[in-house]
This record gives structure tokens, C-alpha cells and sequence, in this order.
């Protein structure tokens, strides 16, 4: 498995060069079948056994995320395992928070499809003795032990007002096209890039806010139904692997394409046809692979007592090397990245 060792850049900032390592080390892909599929660690330590719970199963950026997650359980000698719901839905999570608990399992690893809806089992879960890793997406802070944040909210949004402005000239209608409609980390990004454009951006209009559920068919859909609604429409921002991937299918075969510019947060593999045939100029994103990764290592930090989630206390993740827990349990994994044609094919995830 390649990780870099800087924990602010990571792996996407410093070592591009060696991107091509980043799937060849990986010893296999993890169980998504939301059943009972399990698989131990290899070590003879008394590694902690993790349960990822992603938003829904089958979408590739969880995927990736649950291969970095099954590869650091793997690496110290714990038990890992994989299960969700299939559609990304706010209470479509709790009966596998539920089974994982009653199986008594040592950690959970859950990205939360929505901040409310899940607390009750996850405060269940804790009171039975599991630890609770929320990453990607948060609860409310009174649900888990520790957030793995994948990068800094007011960066990301910035980042993706920036792109957006570029390649508009700074100038004209948008409009952003979102997960959930109660995605914690969505509306958070959503409500900054909201502030970033009033406070930076005077002459960019954002139109609207629409929700494609990170489902592919209906994000696909939605940026048809905007292109409809309005025609002076000028960039789309997607902060989602999910719609980013399905508004770029629409726009590649339409003829908006080269007219209406497209950002957000993807990952290489799905965006780069689409760089390269033009349909999309930039994007930004984190390591899902590191994300899972670092939190498996946070998991296990807990349940060998390493760690109790304070601001302050520090551990070793791996090849990612120490982590601080910040403010509000909060653990930052690093910087986004910004993918185009010049970069995109320096990474393999």
C-alpha cells in the first residue's frame, strides 16, 4: 500500500510521481456485498475489528475509501468488514449500526447520511462498548468518539469557488448539484462557497441548489433539468464523486458541452475520460484510499485506549504517520487536490 508520510499534503500533493503504486501494493478489494463478509488480519497482533459503514454501497468513492480502510485494519492485525444500504438514504444505515453492535465488534467506521438520523444507534453502540469513527461525513458530535475529516470545510469550498470562477470568467449563472439533501458535509461545503462567492465573487450568481440523492440516473437527470430551466447557465459545481461522474456523462454527448463549465469533487478514474475529450477542465479531490486508511487507524487507536478522541491527543496512522485530534474530535487527513490534464494521468484510484 503506498501512502506518503506528510499528513497535511498527502499522498496527492508530494508524490505524484508515484501514484502508479497506489492500487499495485493493494492485496485485494474489500467486501461490499452488505452481508456478513468479514476477513482477518494476517498480523498476530490484537488488532481492533472494524466495521465500515458507508452512505450505500456500490459507490466507487466508497469503495476506495473501504480499500484503504481493509488494508491499515489488515496492516495491524485486526478484523475488517463491510456493510450499508444500498441507497444513501438518512435511516438506511441504523440496522447495520444495530447487527454490527449485537455481533460486538470493536469499532465502527460510519460516514453518516445524515447528522440526526443515525445517533441513537450509533449512542446505542457506544454504550455497548464500541468505539464510533465517523469520516467523510459527521454526526453530531455527541454520537461518535473521533471525525476524520477529509479536508478543512472552508478549503474545500474554496477550492471548488475557485475552479469554478476560472473557468467561467469569474462571471454568470451557476448552479450546484449536491447529494443528499441532508449530507452533513454537502450542506457545510454548500453554505461556505455560498459566503466565498458574496463575500469574492460578486458577478457569479449561484441559481440553485439541486439534490441527486448520489444516486448516477437521477444526478444524471438533474443537470439535464437545469440546463432546461436555465439556459444563460454558465458552470455546475458537483461536490460529489456521484454527480460530478453523471453530470459529466450528460454534458459530454450534449450540446453544452465547451459552454457549460463543470467542477467540483471526483475521483481520477471516473473524471478522466472526460478530461481528456474536454468536458471537464479541472476538479479537486482528497485520497479516499487515505481517507479509510487513517480511519481504521483512529478506530484502532481507540480500542487499544492510545487515544479517547481530546483535543490533543496524537497517534501514529501507518504510513501516514502521527495525526493530532483537533478541536471537536476532529482528525484533518489533508489538503484537496486539483486534477486536469497536465496531472490526472499521474493517478491510478
Amino acid at each position: 500500500m503506498w501512502f506518503t508520510k506528510n499528513k497535511k499534503a498527502g499522498a496527492l500533493v508530494a508524490l505524484a510521481a508515484s501514484a502508479a503504486l497506489l492500487l499495485a501494493g493493494c492485496s485485494s478489494s474489500p467486501d461490499t456485498t452488505g452481508g456478513s463478509g468479514s476477513d482477518s488480519g494476517s498480523g498476530d497482533a490484537a488488532g481492533a475489528s472494524v466495521t465500515f459503514i458507508p452512505k450505500n454501497l456500490g459507490n466507487p468513492y466508497f469503495d476506495t475509501s473501504s480499500k484503504g480502510g481493509k488494508a491499515a485494519v489488515e496492516a495491524f492485525g485486526g478484523t475488517f468488514n463491510e456493510v450499508g444500504p444500498a441507497e444513501a438514504t438518512p435511516d438506511g444505515q441504523v440496522s447495520f449500526i444495530n447487527t454490527a453492535t449485537q455481533q460486538g465488534v470493536d469499532a465502527l467506521a460510519v460516514s453518516a447520511n445524515d447528522p440526526k438520523a443515525i445517533c441513537d444507534a450509533l449512542t446505542e453502540a457506544r454504550d455497548a462498548g464500541l468505539k464510533v469513527v465517523t469520516f467523510d461525513s459527521d454526526t453530531n458530535t455527541d454520537c461518535r468518539d473521533i471525525f476524520v475529516n477529509q479536508a478543512d470545510a472552508a478549503g474545500i469550498a474554496k477550492v471548488q469557488v475557485d475552479m469554478i470562477a476560472e473557468q467561467i470568467g469569474d462571471a454568470g449563472e451557476i448552479a450546484v448539484l449536491s447529494a443528499a439533501a441532508n449530507a452533513t458535509n454537502q450542506n457545510a461545503w454548500i453554505d461556505m462557497m455560498k459566503e466565498e462567492l458574496a463575500a469574492s465573487h460578486p458577478d457569479i450568481k449561484l441559481v440553485e441548489v439541486v439534490y441527486g440523492d448520489d444516486d448516477d440516473q437521477t444526478s444524471f437527470d438533474k443537470t439535464a433539468a437545469l440546463l432546461q430551466t436555465y439556459p444563460e447557465l454558465k458552470g455546475i459545481v458537483s461536490p460529489t464523486t456521484v454527480g460530478i461522474a453523471a453530470a459529466a456523462r450528460y454534458l459530454s454527448t450534449s450540446e453544452a458541452k465547451g459552454k457549460v463549465a463543470l467542477t467540483g469533487l471526483g475521483t481520477p478514474n471516473q473524471m478522466r475520460e472526460y478530461v481528456e475529450d474536454g468536458t471537464v477542465t479541472e476538479f479537486a479531490l482528497w485520497n479516499p484510499e487515505e481517507l479509510g486508511y487513517l480511519t481504521a487507524y483512529a478506530a484502532n487507536a481507540l480500542v487499544a485506549g492510545d487515544i479517547t478522541g481530546a483535543e490533543g491527543d496524537t497517534f501514529t496512522a501507518g504510513d501516514l504517520g502521527e495525526y493530532t485530534v483537533g478541536k471537536d474530535g476532529v482528525v484533518l487527513l489533508g489538503d484537496p487536490y486539483r486534477f486536469n490534464k497536465d496531472n490526472i494521468g499521474d493517478f491510478d484510484f
